[in-house]
């Protein structure tokens, strides 16, 4: 009896625990309204690198560390891809790429108030969505509770990780960075 009892009163300190860390996850994620950062992106055994910044909502501009010059932005509607390896850009609409789902801030709260088992790796806190579009895992620091990357599928298909280090939260970014026509050929 005794032993029984303190299994229940472990699982539901852990319970509590869990619910904390997400509660507090998504507090956090509720104060931020922009984020400047690093990424590692990994497509199918490439790896590309460069530095983003974010405004929620839907708002990316990177640039990548390429001789290419390639940069990838979004005004909140329609995702560009450019770059000086082809004469071409291309365009998509926002809604039909995953990447809609990572820029969307009340998407990842309401889905992460839904989702009754958040996981965790040494350093990460994680949570594992799934829409028509496709799964997402999105991972968050422990310590700092800051977005720390992603895994998912893009529109081909392939498995695309992405690590992000040396965030900034709630810097100013004049929006003309993220105007389209800018980057079109």
């Amino acid at each position: 009896m005794k032993k029984i009892f303190l299994v229940i009163i472990f699982f539901f300190l852990t319970s509590e625990a869990s619910a904390s860390i997400k509660d507090n996850i998504i507090q956090h994620l509720k104060s931020t309204n922009s984020l400047a950062f690093n990424f590692e992106q990994e497509i199918n055994g490439k790896k590309e690198n460069g530095n983003c910044v974010l405004k929620y909502p839907k708002k990316i501009y990177c640039k990548y560390n390429s001789k290419n010059n390639k940069i990838l932005v979004s005004n909140g509607k329609s995702l560009v891809i450019n770059s000086d390896r082809h004469s071409q850009y291309y365009r998509y609409p926002l809604h039909k790429t995953w990447l809609n789902l990572i820029l969307d801030k009340q998407y990842l709260i309401e889905e992460m108030k839904n989702f009754n088992n958040q996981s965790n790796f040494s350093d990460d806190y994680f949570f594992k969505f799934n829409n028509d579009i496709t799964s997402i895992i999105i991972y968050f620091d422990k310590m700092t509770l800051n977005l720390k990357g992603w895994t998912t599928k893009d529109i081909y298909q392939n498995h695309v990780e992405t690590k992000i280090s040396n965030v900034k939260t709630n810097l100013y970014f004049n929006d003309k960075i993220f105007n389209i026509q800018n980057y079109i050929n």
